[in-house]
């Protein structure tokens, strides 16, 4: 219990730290009145749809963890779906790389008495399948190359090639562990033997001990993802569309300004790669670098004066909205949700 305050309060004081920080490089040279007056011209018409695609994100999840707890047999509300990704996400805004959101999932999952190894399976297939929607945008942009949106993301095209191999990484190791579990097995061993030739670890047993375990939640996983396909595919779609709401954000931010002439298509397809560029990134909701690619991305766009305005009330939706209202709800969920004696 100590240790679980402890990291709570560090990723806190983490978050007010990075969010200071990333404050003071963004404003810098910056005139605030001036950025306050182009913030007051903003249309409120274009915020309120921004503020509901993402509480509808939020609950594209519900809905995924819903189908998926009904398809294995447990039947469980749709209130405390809903509370399972508010928590989800919330602790996922908190932690480096979204470390944290699954963990506390599986907790609340817990407390309606759902055993860990259906929480496992569900869980995987949605991280599985929201890596892979991401996959997929950037491997396309990349490969194809469409010239309207290379043309923006020039300057920052490293950052994409990097999140994309690190999306890569992952989501390979998660269905290497899904489908082939021994293949993973082996990579793991060469890897710790070598590892521990360059600098010796004190118990390489135990590393070991937590992969067969990790391996042993995910066993169902796979014979899920073989016996139910049909599921699968409806899984794989909401996603898309999931994925695709939050990135219309940016498009109602840019409409707010009264801007207009440069496609719906480019411009959500411009913020999908800025997901992929910072999703596996060791920073709570990309913070600092989603800020500066999204200047440096959209300031053709936005132009000059409005791109940090923009880039404001963007990410202030997408991401500290998103955090705010699954503050609230996680709150809330520890009153709702109590644990089944």
């Amino acid at each position: 219990m100590h240790n679980k305050s402890f990291r709570t309060y560090f990723n806190w004081i983490f978050l007010i730290v990075l969010f200071v920080l990333t404050g003071l490089a963004i404003f810098q040279d910056q005139d605030p009145a001036q950025v306050l007056h182009y913030l007051r011209t903003a249309d409120p018409v274009y915020i309120i749809p921004a503020v509901v695609c993402v509480v509808l994100f939020i609950l594209g999840e519900s809905v995924v963890i819903k189908q998926l707890l009904h398809s294995l047999g447990t039947r469980i509300s749709f209130t405390h779906c809903s509370l399972y990704s508010f928590i989800g996400f919330f602790y996922s805004c908190i932690t480096p790389s979204a470390s944290g959101g699954q963990p506390m999932q599986v907790i609340a999952m817990r407390k309606d008495k759902i055993p860990v190894a259906v929480s496992t399976v569900v869980l995987v297939i949605i991280a599985i399948t929201y890596k892979l929607v991401l996959v997929m945008v950037g491997l396309a942009v990349l490969l194809i190359r469409p010239q309207e949106i290379m043309y923006y993301l020039e300057p920052v095209e490293g950052f994409m090639h990097l999140g994309l191999f690190l999306n890569v990484i992952v989501i390979t190791g998660l269905i290497l562990l899904v489908f082939h579990p021994g293949a993973l097995r082996r990579i793991a061993e060469n890897t710790i033997h070598f590892l521990h030739k360059i600098r010796p670890f004190r118990h390489p047993e135990r590393i070991m001990d937590k992969l067969e375990q990790m391996a042993a939640q995910y066993d169902g996983t796979a014979q899920f993802y073989r016996s139910r396909p049909g599921i699968i595919i409806s899984v794989f779609l909401i996603t898309v569309v999931q994925r695709l709401l939050l990135f219309l954000v940016t498009w109602f931010a840019y409409r707010a300004f009264g801007l207009e002439g440069d496609r719906l298509v480019t411009i959500v397809t411009l913020q999908a790669m800025i997901s992929v560029a910072v999703d596996m990134l060791p920073l709570p909701g990309g913070m600092g670098i989603s800020e500066n690619l999204f200047l440096t991305i959209f300031e053709p766009l936005f132009g000059a004066a409005l791109v940090l305005p923009g880039m404001m009330i963007c990410r202030g939706i997408s991401f500290y909205t998103q955090l705010l209202i699954s503050a609230v709800m996680t709150a809330a969920a520890s009153f709702i949700i109590r644990e089944k004696k």
